[in-house]
Formats: structure tokens, sequence, C-alpha cells
């Protein structure tokens, strides 16, 4: 899922523009709250009894009690929080530059957690310890790569925390990712069966049954997924991202790009930024990647036929992987295919 420049053996650029391409973080290798009356289920940690959870890695977390003191990249943070889960402190992009929060903070409130880092790189370790972290929660791009955690830093961020837990967000498909963000939130208090999870739940469902529909009444209808910097267009390969593969089987014809060494995207100058024709260009959304707006001096990118019919839309490239937010993103490229006209 990846972006920018920087270096490591998976460059920062090359994940970072994986997920769509720029904007994630870097290479890969840098790679429990009280009741939540907003969000669905309450949670309650800090709770009498053993806590264990076996994350991705196939490591096993143990505790005498369910953790309380939680840091989370901020993504999956948002995505606890939609469980009724809380955090006390986040890393990753979680505040834009005006204050506001970040489209990967979702329904976060995030005057009320520790930011600890905002950027890819920064990990505010002073402010870390002071949270005395019971539980360290982030994402997985690639095999035992913690997401947003800075490799030169990673032993001192992983011995501060009693326990970490590393969830796959690449190379399965968006149900299973899903299913394991809620089996965590679940051994963190949280109640599957309260009534706002079970008709995420349901809502998600039944937009994955309407993209399928939606894909099989247009079955002539490609779609590219994109991310933008200054210098370069990436068009990113819909199998490698648990979003985009779950949607190319539930039928979604995709451009298939020539993917790099690390098999995520393939980077194209914008002089050959029309390479690839589609009839729907899915664009990156994070704050980390130029918007279509900003692309209009391009006159590559205006040529697109994609651009010119006005069938671009915004691709949430990091999703919040709760139902409650996947299930907006299945409803919105099922109508940008229903509606769409061929055009490429």
């Amino acid at each position: 899922m990846p972006s920018t420049a920087r270096a490591t053996s998976f460059s920062r650029r090359g994940l970072l523009a994986a997920g769509g391409a720029l904007g994630l973080g870097a290479a890969l290798v840098a790679c429990g709250g009280d009741k939540d009356k907003k969000s669905g289920g309450s949670a309650e940690s800090g709770t009498s009894g053993p806590w264990s959870f076996k994350d991705d890695r196939g490591t096993e977390s143990k505790a005498s009690g369910t953790p309380k003191n939680i840091v989370a990249f901020t993504g999956t943070a948002a995505a606890l929080y939609d469980y009724g889960v809380e955090v006390k402190g986040v890393f990753g992009p979680t505040k834009t530059k005006d204050g506001k929060p970040d489209v990967q903070a979702g329904d976060l409130d995030i005057s009320k957690v520790e930011i600890i880092g905002n950027v890819w790189g920064e990990f505010n370790l002073e402010k870390y310890a002071k949270l005395s972290p019971d539980l360290l929660v982030t994402d997985m791009w690639q095999k035992d790569a913690l997401w947003y955690v800075p490799d030169q830093s990673k032993d001192k961020i992983t011995k501060l925390a009693k326990n970490t837990v590393a969830l796959w967000a690449a190379t399965v498909s968006m149900p299973k990712v899903l299913q394991r963000r809620a089996e965590l939130a679940e051994s963190l208090g949280a109640d599957l069966k309260d009534k706002k999870t079970v008709d995420a739940k349901a809502r998600f469902e039944k937009a994955a049954a309407r993209l399928r529909a939606a894909a099989k009444s247009k079955p002539g209808i490609t779609v590219l997924i994109g991310s933008a910097s200054a210098d370069l267009f990436y068009v990113s390969v819909p199998k490698m991202s648990a979003d985009t593969a779950y949607f190319e089987e539930l039928g979604v014809k995709f451009v298939q790009p020539k993917a790099d060494a690390q098999g995520f995207f393939e980077n194209l100058s914008w002089e050959n930024a029309g390479k690839y024709k589609a009839d729907i260009i899915m664009m990156d959304n994070r704050s980390s990647a130029l918007q279509p707006s900003a692309l209009t001096s391009k006159p590559t990118w205006a040529q697109l036929p994609a651009v010119k019919a006005g069938q671009v839309i915004p691709r949430v490239t990091e999703p919040i992987y709760s139902y409650a937010k996947c299930a907006p993103i299945l409803e919105d490229l099922a109508k940008a295919i229903e509606n769409a006209k061929k055009v490429a």
C-alpha cells in the first residue's frame, strides 16, 4: 500500500504507492477503552481475567488482564473505535496541517489521544513511554514489518510495550482483514453482537452483493487504481491490497500494470501516464497524495478517457477496517460502475 522516497529495502515510495501509491508511509520495513456511546458496542478494558491474542505473525500476546493502555496506528485505532475500544495514543497520519482530523483518523476525537507521530518516520519515544503502553497495535504490509514503526527505533518501541500485535493489511482479502480487527476488538472488550455492529456488518454484506451485481451488469467497464505525486503516476496491482483484492473477487475488472520487483505497483512518468486506458480511475485519497484537482496542469492527465468523461472517484487507499467504514467504500464503487459509460 505505500509511497514517496526514503529508503529501505521495501522503498517507502514502494510501499506507499503500493496501497494506491504514495502516502502510506514508506518502505514497509519501517515498518482499552471506556464505554463508547458513539461507536458500536461498549468495551471495558482492564477487566479481570487473563487476556491473550495471536496476531498475523503467529505471535501470541498474553496479559493477566485486558490491556487498557493501548497505542495503535491511526487507522487501526479508528477501526477499534468503531467497535467501542479506545486507545491512549496513535501514530500515523492523524492531523492535517490545518489541525483537522486526517482522513485516516475516521471518527477518532484526535484531541483526546496522544499523537506520538503524525508522519512517516516520526515516533516520539518520550510521549510513548509516558503512556506505559500495555499493547502496541499496527498494520503489516510485509511479513513482520510494523507499519509506521520506524525501523531504526523498532526494538526500543516494541520493548516498551508489554505486547505487540501486527495484523495484515495486504496480500489477503478485505473480509479476512475485517474479521481479524473484529476479533482483536472483541478480545479487548467489544461486544460484536451490539446492534450497531450487527447492522454495520449487514450493510457491508449488502454492499458486497450490490458491487458483485454491478460488476456483472457492466462486464466491459475497466477500473484503474491510481495515485499521484508531482513526478509520478502510480498504477497499483489489485491483488496486493486487501480492498482491491476483494473487489476483484466480486468481479470488478481492473487494469493489471506491470509491477516492479516488490509487486505492488508500476510507477509511470507523467509523459507515460496514458499507458493504460480505463473507464473509471480510483485515485488515492490520502493526504500524502496529490488529488485530481491538483493535476489539471498535467496534459496527459487531462487526456485520460476516464478524466475526460468525469469518471474519476476517490479511493480509500488505507481503509479503516471496520464494517461501518468499509460498507460505504463498496457502495461508492458499485454506484460508480452502475453509472459508468464505456469510454476506453
